[in-house]
């Protein structure tokens, strides 16, 4: 994982700069090189994130919500979740779990406001939106202190999505 280079004197050169190819690539399973997908997740997470605040503000149009589960579903979510999966192929199981489970994240909610906006889950009350919220809040925190060992910078981005 790219983020490691930070805490690893190694990935300096003799000026005590970073490795410009440690911060950009990582080493795949098959002993090539791959692009780093953290980028990638980080910004589908956080435009998606930004589009829903807007919409939960009330800043925007009704209209907002199909932007943001069209960006649930593709950015946030496909996007988002294909990142998870080139960390697993750069050895990263932290970002792999982390981007494919926010992925899936985006994708469920987004499927499940749709459907409940067609009446599909008519029934559905807001108890089961805070349940749904609750876990994913727990799973958020879980990877906060997971964070706590692996770089400062980790801690303060999951510090921010608890």
């Amino acid at each position: 994982f790219w983020l490691k280079g930070f805490l690893c004197n190694s990935n300096r050169d003799t000026n005590n700069h970073f490795k410009f190819e440690q911060l950009v690539f990582s080493n795949n399973m098959a002993g090539g090189k791959v692009a780093n997908p953290a980028p990638l997740g980080l910004f589908a997470f956080g435009v998606t994130t930004i589009l829903l605040n807007f919409e939960n503000a009330g800043i925007s149009e009704k209209t907002l919500l199909n932007l943001v589960l069209a960006h649930g579903l593709f950015y946030g979510g496909a996007a988002q979740f294909a990142a998870g999966m080139w960390e697993f192929a750069a050895g990263n199981v932290f970002g792999a779990s982390a981007f494919s489970s926010y992925g899936a994240f985006w994708i469920s909610l987004a499927a499940f406001l749709w459907a409940h906006q067609g009446g599909l889950f008519a029934g559905a009350q807001e108890i089961d939106m805070c349940i749904y919220f609750c876990v994913w809040g727990t799973f958020s925190f879980l990877l906060f202190i997971i964070t706590t060992r692996i770089s400062k910078a980790l801690t303060v981005v999951f510090g921010t999505v608890v």
